[in-house]
Parts: C-alpha cells; structure tokens; sequence
C-alpha cells in the first residue's frame, strides 16, 4: 500500500524525487513548465497544486503518469 500522505504531499514528493533523478533545478523545470522558479518551490513545499496542463506538462516531461504523480498509482 502506498504512503498515507494527504495527496497534495504525496505530489511534492514525487515532484522533486523526480526532478533531482533528471537531476535539474528549480529554474530549470521552471523554464521548461514555463512557470516561475518560485511555483516550482512552492509545489514541492506542498503549499499550491498545479493546474491540469501544468500537470499534464509535468506528465510528459518526465514520462510519468497523471495519476503518478498525484499519487493515486505507484
């Protein structure tokens, strides 16, 4: 069973675990989800949510599933 995390931690997690495998930055993935470094922050702090084409860009860019990264598969 996954973790027992509220589901917006679970994204952040996932988020910069898969951003430090591409091993990128911040200002990096901000610049290729054309998005301020500080969204980028802010997602991985779990203090905001992506909009659905933010995470469908985040999809595609790490070749992951939506539901990867919102935590509702492994």
């Amino acid at each position: 069973m996954g973790k027992l995390f509220p589901m917006n931690m679970l994204f952040a997690e996932r988020l910069r675990a898969l951003r430090q495998e591409k091993n990128i930055g911040q200002i990096q993935l901000a610049k290729e989800l054309d998005v301020g470094k500080s969204v980028i922050s802010l997602w991985e702090l779990g203090k905001c949510e992506p909009t659905l084409s933010k995470l469908v860009s985040m999809a595609q860019f790490f070749g992951v599933s939506i539901d990867y990264l919102a935590g509702i598969e492994d």
